[in-house]
């Protein structure tokens, strides 16, 4: 079956397509990670070939409000790995009187106001903060499955930074490659979690990777006093620059920065979504994102000397908490 990317404005968007014209009864959306890739798995055990859309964080409510307007015919919208965004409440009411069946499954942290806006007009809404996505999807959608609790195992072990199976680091890795996504997502719904495809990439994706997360060690600016707050610029693969920083540094809070302002956020203390709401971002405890209103001066100082004035301003907000 189908699966698209999202690209930008509606028009540029063949998801709409996909939705529209779909061949099954049954439409995933869901992020783009290891996670939802799990989440695609589990659902694939369940319904057999269904329609597969996955999204950004931040495409994510353009794409539900455009797939709201299409007719539903009964047919069932799942949602997995994607939080409450602004506006959802107006895109879940469109969604149920245009005859769509809807479940949503989410980990990230949702207000009570968030929940009991979107309960009044989803047929299931599952919020569990101590399970992956996957992890959710497998309990409701395949709890007597062995190999879909397993797959939901590996898959929690690497998006809850558990860090205890080398299976999912490594397909964590592998994913940092979208174009692996299909390809991982295939092999975890058959119970496979290597091949000689995952190996071959990992072991290139490997070496890469060590000369970038070196590269933002060595520029990494500490702050804070209740917390060792590392900022340091994004090379490539923002997760496990974070993890490779704290083991190096001995750091609680890792801000990994894009050129243009874009940060992603790791911390010891279960703070990372608290602090992200001030940066019109999200997430959930322990990992989440969020922007800097970088200007042409913030980006030429930080590319130059690595340190910018809103370093300042986040550590006062993270160490609030």
């Amino acid at each position: 079956m189908g699966i698209r990317f999202m690209k930008g404005k509606e028009e540029e968007m063949p998801e709409i397509g996909l939705a529209r014209d779909r061949s099954s009864h049954v439409i995933h959306l869901t992020h783009n990670d290891l996670d939802a890739a799990g989440a695609d798995a589990i659902h694939r055990m369940k319904f057999g070939e269904i329609d597969s859309i996955f999204s950004s964080v931040g495409k994510f409510p353009l794409l539900l409000n455009a797939i709201a307007d299409l007719p539903g015919n009964g047919d069932l919208i799942s949602i997995s790995d994607l939080g409450f965004p602004r506006g959802a409440e107006r895109s879940v009411k469109k969604l149920k009187i245009n005859n769509w069946k809807v479940e949503w499954r989410d980990h990230h942290r949702w207000t009570d106001e968030e929940v009991a806006v979107v309960e009044k007009s989803v047929d299931l809404l599952h919020i569990d903060t101590n399970r992956c996505g996957c992890g959710i999807c497998a309990g409701d959608l395949q709890p007597d499955n062995p190999v879909a609790q397993e797959v939901a195992r590996v898959v929690c072990d690497y998006d809850l930074w558990k860090n205890e199976d080398p299976r999912a680091a490594i397909l964590g890795q592998v994913l940092q490659r979208r174009e692996n996504l299909t390809h991982v997502r295939d092999c975890l719904k058959n119970g496979v979690f290597s091949d000689p495809l995952i190996e071959r990439e990992y072991n290139d994706i490997r070496q890469e990777m060590e000369q970038m997360m070196e590269k933002s060690r060595r520029k990494a600016v500490i702050m804070g006093k209740k917390y060792n707050i590392a900022f340091a610029p994004l090379f490539g693969y923002p997760s496990e620059t974070a993890a490779y920083i704290r083991k190096t540094l001995g750091t609680d809070i890792e801000v990994i920065i894009s050129r243009g302002g874009r940060f992603s956020l790791r911390s010891v203390p279960p703070v990372s979504h608290l602090i992200t709401r001030e940066y019109r971002g999200g997430g959930h405890p322990h990992a989440a994102g969020g922007n800097f209103d970088f200007t042409w001066k913030d980006r030429i100082l930080f590319l130059l000397f690595g340190k910018n004035h809103h370093f300042e301003k986040f550590t006062e907000i993270a160490e609030s908490f």
